[in-house]
């Protein structure tokens, strides 16, 4: 079912955005660090996880498909409200949560790419 789908990546994101609560709080300022990156992991190890075990099926794959169609217009609306300079003017900390994120996306492409 479609809604199965929606599920998964809602409790992707939800988990996701935890994680990156936590992360920030632990890093000890007040935001939310890469809480969508962790939601992305999060989706694509059980989406993995599923499809090896047969449990994920085209019908929940739709599900899935109908929140990433409406998911790129979001994130290019977010990412134009974003204030760059405010945030470089924080510290090191927010170039440091910019640059870990993308560079350990950057080192799991391979290891993601070779799971079949």
């Amino acid at each position: 079912m479609v809604i199965y789908g929606v599920a998964i990546l809602a409790g992707s994101f939800m988990l996701g955005q935890m994680i990156g609560e936590m992360l920030g709080s632990w890093l000890g300022i007040d935001a939310n660090v890469g809480g969508v990156g962790f939601a992305m992991l999060i989706l694509i190890f059980v989406h993995h996880w599923m499809r090896q075990r047969q449990l994920f099926s085209i019908e929940m794959e739709r599900g899935i498909l109908f929140l990433s169609n409406m998911y790129i217009p979001v994130i290019v609306a977010m990412a134009s409200i974003q204030n760059v300079a405010s945030a470089l003017s924080g510290g090191m900390i927010a170039i440091l949560a910019g640059i870990l994120p993308t560079a350990a996306c950057f080192l799991l492409i391979p290891l993601i790419s070779k799971i079949k």
